[in-house]
């Protein structure tokens, strides 16, 4: 904005206001007396133009961003560690370190549920934050001697690392909360929250998920009321106390689907989240134990049901032209690393398309370029058999299925 405001540009202007009789060349003392102020006034402007781009979200470097945000009680996501399945061939106490390669996990509990008969599970987390832990597997190394422990190792991802959040990605969701205002349980008001927690990269809201259910139907006629009158004695005390509160707020036209939310998580490597991590989301924003009645992030009254993205292999079988000295067997690899990286950047899109669709041509495109000295053309490529774009369903990402050539 005052970018023309340079110290020549000013020395310039200011010495025009002089007579031309008087003597104002570089050296003259109009000129030395003129100059260390408009050196100064200078950087005044640069100084200013630098306000005026960290006042406004648009243009604001990170740090002020951060400031401007917090007008707002937002803050951008802090990197998060990655948490692991461990298997050891016994149970170790928590706090127990381990390395793998150049970085260390410690446990921070047993996962009983998910012991086999000759191996121990426990959750582990990288001492290091960020995304950085998520491609550690394989052999575990005790820091310090565990009497009896002769094996551990990495099993299973729970629950994606992440790093800080990027300052574009942040200043978009800034920008995003002008457009609707999160308040009181609505769908931004979900997303803001679900959002800032570990692990989770995207969002869908579905309000009412249910409604295809009518309220009416769940009011029991005179059949279903004479079939309990003749039934409930008969049930064991806990069967019985459960029926009978279903079957009384049914009658009582107290069941509605008016407050309920499902709310589907994609994870933040971009991949089908665990259950570890549906759990801990679902404790967060509406405990199952006490659904509805508010101790977690959800308002009263809003029965929230937590569920991921669902993984759809896409089988994809393909018409190479190879160059010579080539064959499938050599070019099988680049062509699903070609796959895998087009199926990711679907992933990324998914909380902001309605579905997704894999296209023959991006297939073709991308394997043609990653093997471009491997093969001469490609054509008649098919997706779970067809020659044809395949749309998904709207909770669904791709991943890869068979590929054949």
């Amino acid at each position: 904005m005052f970018e023309h405001n340079t110290y020549e540009a000013l020395v310039k202007s200011t010495l025009s206001r002089v007579p031309n009789a008087i003597d104002k060349r570089e050296g003259s003392m109009v000129f030395n007396g003129v100059a260390p102020s408009m050196a100064e006034l200078a950087q005044l402007f640069i100084g200013l133009d630098f306000v005026f781009k960290a006042t406004y979200l648009l243009t604001a470097p990170r740090e002020y961003l951060i400031k401007r945000a917090s007008d707002r009680n937002m803050a951008p996501k802090p990197a998060s560690p990655a948490v692991f399945r461990a298997e050891c061939n016994m149970a170790v106490p928590v706090g127990t370190r381990f390395s793998c390669e150049d970085v260390n996990f410690v446990v921070t509990a047993r996962m009983e549920g998910y012991d086999t008969e000759d191996a121990v599970s426990h959750m582990v987390t990288c001492e290091k934050a960020g995304a950085l832990g998520n491609g550690y597997t394989g052999q575990l190394i005790p820091v310090e001697y565990v009497n009896g422990l002769t094996r551990a190792e990495l099993v299973e991802l729970l629950v994606p690392g992440e790093d800080d959040e990027e300052t574009e990605a942040f200043r978009q969701r800034v920008l995003d909360s002008f457009q609707s205002l999160a308040f009181g349980g609505n769908q931004a008001d979900y997303k803001e929250k679900v959002l800032a927690m570990p692990g989770v990269a995207a969002v869908k809201v579905h309000p009412v998920w249910n409604r295809s259910l009518r309220p009416a139907a769940l009011i029991p006629g005179n059949a279903v009321a004479a079939w309990f009158e003749a039934s409930v004695g008969t049930l064991e005390p806990a069967v019985a106390a459960w029926l009978t509160a279903v079957y009384t707020a049914a009658k009582d036209k107290l069941l509605t689907v008016g407050g309920t939310v499902k709310l589907v998580l994609l994870a933040a490597n971009y991949t089908a989240p665990t259950e570890t991590l549906i759990d801990e989301v679902q404790t967060a924003v509406d405990p199952t134990q006490n659904a509805g009645e508010g101790l977690g992030l959800a308002p009263i009254g809003h029965v929230v049901h937590v569920a991921g993205v669902t993984p759809a292999p896409v089988d994809v079988t393909l018409n190479l032209t190879y160059a010579p000295g080539w064959s499938w067997e050599a070019v099988q690899g680049y062509a699903a690393g070609a796959l895998d990286a087009y199926y990711e950047e679907l992933a990324r899109q998914w909380a902001g398309s309605n579905f997704l669709t894999v296209r023959i041509s991006q297939i073709e495109s991308r394997i043609l370029s990653a093997c471009s000295t491997m093969i001469t053309d490609i054509g008649g490529t098919k997706i779970n058999g067809k020659e044809e774009n395949l749309v998904l369903d709207p909770d669904s990402i791709p991943v890869r299925g068979a590929v054949s050539g």
